[in-house]
């Protein structure tokens, strides 16, 4: 397909990244205006990566609001244990939880910790199915009770001779390795990190002194236990005591009385942020199963979860041509959805009571979350364009709204697909300029 239709500056990105113009689909559209200003390839479907944790918010936001806020369930058992009931908060963290222990008003418990994580049904994806990374947080599984990410961050801290390596939260002892004097490259590999499903990660090799004090985020290679290891830590450092026969941890249904209180969760505003801004994964999957049991999905698993996003983007941006979503997040090789029918969704979403909080969740061009290095890359969209972000290996994408300094408002949406997707992050960076000079008419070019 020749390129002439593209703007000229696109044109040339798409050569210097040697990348066929069949590799790019291309919405832009000024919102005062009925029909774009580029559409290139635009109702091919296409796999858009993270964008479709636009779609997820979009669908989130329509159905619970805003204001809506996860709400974990606590009892104090007659017992003299403790019940949590998961709802699938996807912030629940160490000082949340301390915080929430010590709002209990005890200092002492004699009966088993009871953990409910009903609410969700578990999937049957394993942590590594998708890179054969299971060690990734990102690559972690959603579920209910979900505490700290089920993650642990390992500090490393040079001491003499020797590199001290201590767990945050202190889920695993200390550990030591030699220090050397090489330069400060590649510290992670240096430190042959040791890591199996069911086995407490180790680091057998070394760590170069030159990189003073780092840190490396896992994710725990024991996810089933996290939550109640996490918690009966936890206790301790909240001054509970766990005394008697019974202090142990236990899979059961949460009692049927009221409960004791409730550790509030952020609004889904405030998640969006976290989502959306980093790209969270696990977190726009806790979002969707969330969003399904809402809606009135019984006990969702990712499939069943995915399945109800599925009705939805069919109700929303049609389903000519086909769409195909696979889970909420965008970590897949199977989504499919053309760049017009994501363009619609978004010029829909403009008109909608939630679109400023959709907006504040999406990363800033050049100033913050995904998009916040090199800001002298995007020109005059630097500031002016909240747009998410979308990567996988063959895959990369951009979708959002433009603010040009002329005042006029543009729905862009860019998604390249091809083996060597990852060197068109010129191109897509072109089309924002572009964009953001108000999508001056393409000339022709060669």
């Amino acid at each position: 397909m020749a390129a002439q239709g593209l703007p000229l500056s696109v044109q040339v990105a798409l050569r210097q990244a040697n990348l066929p113009p069949t590799a790019l689909g291309v919405v832009v559209q000024a919102l005062d205006e009925p029909e774009p200003r580029l559409a290139w390839q635009a109702a091919t479907p296409m796999n858009p990566a993270s964008l479709t944790k636009l779609v997820t918010s979009m669908a989130a936001l329509e159905t619970l609001g805003p204001a809506w806020q996860w709400q974990t369930p606590v009892w104090l058992t007659e017992d003299g244990g403790l019940a949590v009931q998961g709802s699938g908060d996807p912030r629940l963290g160490t000082e949340r939880l301390w915080a929430g222990l010590k709002r209990l008003g005890v200092t002492e418990l004699r009966g088993p910790l009871r953990l409910d994580r009903s609410a969700f049904t578990p999937g049957t994806a394993a942590p590594g199915d998708f890179d054969g990374e299971p060690w990734r947080v990102g690559n972690a599984q959603p579920e209910a009770l979900l505490l700290n990410a089920k993650a642990i961050t390992y500090s490393v801290r040079v001491d003499g001779a020797q590199a001290r390596i201590t767990a945050d939260p202190p889920l695993d002892p200390p550990q030591t390795v030699p220090t050397t004097t090489a330069p400060c490259g590649d510290w992670r590999s240096a430190l042959k990190l040791q890591w199996a499903a069911g086995q407490r990660p180790r680091f057998a090799g070394s760590f170069p002194a030159a990189c003073g004090e780092q840190s490396w985020t896992l994710a725990d290679p024991d996810p089933a236990t996290y939550p109640g290891r996490l918690l009966a830590l936890m206790l301790g450092e909240a001054g509970i005591a766990w005394r008697g026969d019974n202090a142990l941890v236990i899979e059961a249904a949460a009692p049927a009385a009221a409960p004791t209180l409730f550790w509030p969760g952020p609004t889904l505003a405030e998640a969006l942020r976290d989502i959306n801004k980093n790209s969270s994964n696990l977190g726009a999957q806790q979002l969707l199963l969330t969003l399904a049991r809402a809606a009135g999905v019984p006990a969702p698993s990712p499939d069943t979860a995915a399945a109800w996003l599925q009705a939805w983007l069919d109700v929303h941006a049609g389903n000519t041509p086909p769409t195909r979503v696979v889970n909420g997040s965008g970590l897949a090789r199977e989504t499919r959805i053309s760049p017009a029918q994501l363009a619609a969704l978004l010029r829909w979403a403009w008109g909608q009571p939630w679109m400023p909080e959709l907006l504040a969740s999406l990363p800033v061009a050049g100033l913050d979350g995904t998009l916040s290095r090199q800001p002298g890359r995007f020109g005059a969209a630097t500031g002016r364009a909240h747009l998410k972000t979308g990567s996988l290996r063959d895959v990369t994408a951009l979708a959002g709204i433009v603010d040009a300094p002329s005042g006029r408002r543009w729905v862009l949406v860019a998604v390249i697909n091809h083996a060597q997707a990852q060197a068109g992050r010129g191109v897509l960076d072109a089309l924002l300029r572009w964009a953001a000079q108000d999508a001056p008419a393409a000339k022709a070019g060669s």
